[in-house]
């Protein structure tokens, strides 16, 4: 295509879109990504191209600054602007002279009454770093000037680590690639779940980029990611009119998949403390009071405009002014420049839908840290000291330990009750349930033995952990040779194969349990319930299963335990072992 403008500079014709950044577990709308539309019409083959060109012309920190003004008058013109943050994409090439653009977009901000504390500007990893750039020194200039950092695109570009290293950012977006078919490809789905560990861990928030599908926003939630972007939710648009405070339809998925740890949800809410917090534009004065007033206070948590936790602030990062005879008043003097952004120091966050697991990881992280602030949706809810969480994690293993198989450790039946009570009031979504069986368990423990009987238990009970672990579904041991998996949002088929990819490889690994003359004979023989003596075949499971359409009518556990009696015999006289139920009508 034909450049059709000779000054790469003119920003004339070009507008800005709005995309959302929604919490995922509610569809809270948690801020705005702004995206240059028009470009083609000016003459170039992408976007991409239009800033390649800009730079080569020498103006592309000039082009940003015009751009971004067009940003901030949209994002304003958002009635509900102020609870949300405006995400703005920085080039790495211009960011060696962003110490002059970071004051005239202040400029900016001003001008459309908008704060600081809302910019989150997002390095792209398009563009390698610059290697004469001090990263360090510039990347903390931004944040001392309250803006935010995102890294985007993670994990496509030149310098992912080196940037997740240098920059601390408050936000990690993962690029499409990533989010693209997760729900099928499992290398990608261990890629995903290592980066969100690690972003957890450096305290920064998981944005999935490019989530299209309910399966793939599903496995985003299940993997930790903390909010979520992408056509599932609404594309960008140039009709900001349009955009939603709320998202209803993420919020029903969230609430349909239940999955993830509310019991840990419930543990975690009654040991939060919930200090009131100061607001990151509260005068030091105020803050000198509210440390007086709460002598047993050692700290306070500091929230921004919009409600997101910036940091805390302790006491005796304050003792210098505190205890000098003029330290009150030198701080409090508005001429020196020092304000409650400047005493706020990090502190780790979680959010209080994440599992315990994960909040003690994100502790764990931060050295000297008093404990971890926690979040719903990126909005303070409330403190978790050091101790609480231990009180957290201590009432969670008492309650796995009560209810978990003493063999298999594997859920027992309250959890696996909890699971399909949850899965059945789900009626929007499918789900399979499938109860396993061994076959000719019995002759085998009467020539082996216990011992020997336990070691087949352990092994379908470690196979069948490790395929749901892959599957995404929900493993549990009724007890003796009795088991129990859960598919909720797969499809039948998907599921169908899990099952019989199960069955296959219990068959194969538990004949190495027989002695080589058994094995060779194909049989063991014994007695039967009656006396008489029997060639039994070698042990194998069998698996009935029950699947339930979205939208089927009500179905009790009572129902499904009936269903799953009755056609138990079929499943084991199936060639395959399995037996699917269809209870729903097509």
């Amino acid at each position: 295509m034909t450049r059709r403008i000779d000054d790469p500079c003119i920003t004339d014709g070009l507008t800005m879109a709005l995309q959302p950044v929604v919490g995922i577990h509610s569809g809270d709308c948690h801020g705005y990504e702004a995206l240059l539309r028009g470009t083609e019409a000016a003459g170039f083959e992408s976007i991409q191209a239009f800033f390649d060109h800009c730079h080569a012309a020498g103006c592309l920190a000039e082009v940003e600054l015009a751009l971004r003004d067009k940003a901030v008058a949209a994002f304003a013109s958002l009635a509900h602007h102020p609870r949300t943050k405006l995400f703005l994409n920085i080039d790495n090439r211009v960011l060696g002279i962003e110490g002059d653009t970071a004051r005239r977009t202040r400029a900016i901000l001003d001008r459309h009454g908008v704060p600081d504390s809302a910019v989150v500007f997002e390095i792209s990893e398009r563009h390698p770093l610059d290697s004469g750039l001090d990263a360090v020194a510039t990347f903390r200039h931004f944040k001392r000037q309250g803006f935010r950092l995102a890294i985007d695109d993670f994990g496509t570009g030149f310098s992912g680590l080196q940037l997740l290293y240098y920059s601390e950012p408050d936000y990690l977006k993962i690029d499409r690639f990533f989010v693209a078919d997760i729900a099928t490809d499992s290398k990608k789905k261990v890629f995903l779940a290592h980066i969100v560990t690690i972003a957890h861990l450096l305290g920064a928030v998981v944005v999935a980029e490019g989530v299209e599908t309910e399966r793939e926003f599903r496995v985003c939630k299940e993997i930790g990611c903390d909010m979520v972007q992408g056509w599932l939710v609404s594309r960008p648009t140039i009709h900001w009119d349009s955009l939603q405070p709320h998202y209803p339809e993420i919020e029903r998925l969230a609430r349909q998949d239940r999955r993830a740890g509310t019991s840990d949800q419930r543990i975690i809410a009654d040991q939060i403390a919930r200090p009131e917090p100061l607001g990151l534009d509260t005068p030091m004065e105020k803050v000198f009071e509210r440390f007086r007033a709460d002598k047993s206070a050692t700290f306070f948590p500091v929230v921004d405009g919009a409600g997101a936790p910036v940091g805390i602030v302790r006491d005796q990062e304050l003792k210098d002014y505190t205890y000098s005879p003029f330290g009150r008043e030198l701080i409090a003097n508005k001429c020196l420049g020092r304000s409650l952004k400047d005493f706020a120091v990090r502190c780790p966050v979680a959010d209080i839908a994440a599992k315990a697991e994960q909040i003690l990881e994100a502790y764990s992280a931060v050295e000297r840290s008093e404990g971890i602030l926690i979040v719903e949706d990126m909005r303070y809810v409330g403190f978790l000291s050091a101790d609480s969480l231990l009180r957290v994690i201590n009432e969670k293993n008492l309650a796995t330990a009560r209810d978990q198989n003493p063999l298999t450790r594997l859920p027992g039946n309250a959890r696996i009750l909890s699971w399909v009570c949850e899965a059945l009031e789900s009626r929007a979504q499918a789900c399979l349930l499938a109860y396993f069986d061994f076959d000719n368990f019995k002759p085998f423990n009467d020539k082996y033995g216990f011992r020997l009987g336990d070691r087949a238990i352990l092994l379908f009970g470690d196979l069948l952990a490790k395929a749901m672990a892959a599957a995404g579904g929900f493993a549990g041991h009724i007890g003796g040779d009795d088991f129990f998996a859960g598919f909720l949002g797969e499809s039948v088929e998907s599921a169908a194969d899990t099952c019989r990819k199960l069955i296959a490889d219990f068959a194969h690994d538990v004949e190495s349990f027989y002695d080589d003359e058994t094995r060779a004979r194909g049989h063991i023989v014994g007695q039967d319930r009656l006396g008489n003596t029997v060639r039994f075949p070698l042990m194998t499971v069998s698996c009935v299963a029950v699947h339930l359409t979205p939208g089927c009518g009500t179905c009790s556990s009572d129902d499904i335990s009936r269903l799953l009696a009755d056609h138990k015999k079929a499943a084991k006289q199936a060639a395959d072992h399995l037996a699917i139920v269809h209870p729903c009508p097509a």
